[in-house]
């Protein structure tokens, strides 16, 4: 679990953002929507080849 510091003289908000940010590189925010509700393996399969798909588009361009 990611955990900040609060600086002498830090406003809360912009602790709050640096706590975000160390969430979002920590990948806490994707693993819980990712459980969510269960994926069926098919399901995981299609959202795979699917992002391989537009990596793959991306990188054409």
């Amino acid at each position: 679990m990611p955990g900040i510091r609060v600086r002498e003289g830090e406003s809360f908000e912009s602790a709050l953002r640096r706590f975000k940010k160390k969430c979002e590189k920590a990948g806490i925010l994707s693993d819980l929507r990712k459980h969510q509700h269960f994926e069926k393996p098919s399901e995981r399969r299609k959202r795979k080849m699917n992002a391989a798909k537009r990596k793959m588009k991306a990188q054409k361009d």
